[in-house]
């Protein structure tokens, strides 16, 4: 049996669990980028590695709607009507970020499970 990392990375296939059950500082220690949400979009946390990428400060972020208010790039059927539409989700998709930059392609992980805290948006440039 493999022994399992000290902490995930964006392709680790248990990601949601162990992102789950990390503080807000844990979720600083992880190089790519967290954003944790309430089930209706609320950013209840946004570790600092996705924070210096996109220039966006916590303060300005935090205990906002993620799709309407931080990041309407992604309020579409890609990304933010699959948090809504469906109750479980882990999904990679390729995609470029538009707002406030230059076009910049990313991964994002879609992160959703009906056992879990809060729903998850990752971020890998």
């Amino acid at each position: 049996m493999e022994p399992r990392p000290a902490a995930p990375n964006f392709d680790s296939p248990d990601a949601l669990a162990w992102i789950d059950a990390m503080s807000p500082l844990e979720l600083d220690s992880l190089s790519f980028g967290v954003i944790q949400m309430s089930a209706g979009g609320q950013v209840t946390a946004y570790n600092t590695w996705e924070s210096e990428k996109a220039g966006l400060s916590k303060d300005r972020v935090l205990h906002r709607n993620f799709f309407a208010d931080v990041a309407p790039c992604m309020n579409n059927y890609l990304v933010a009507e699959r948090f809504l539409a469906e109750p479980e989700l882990d999904v990679v998709l390729d995609y470029i970020l538009t707002l406030r930059m230059a076009p910049t392609p990313v991964q994002l992980r879609l992160l959703k499970s009906i056992a879990a805290a809060h729903m998850y948006l990752l971020v890998k440039r």
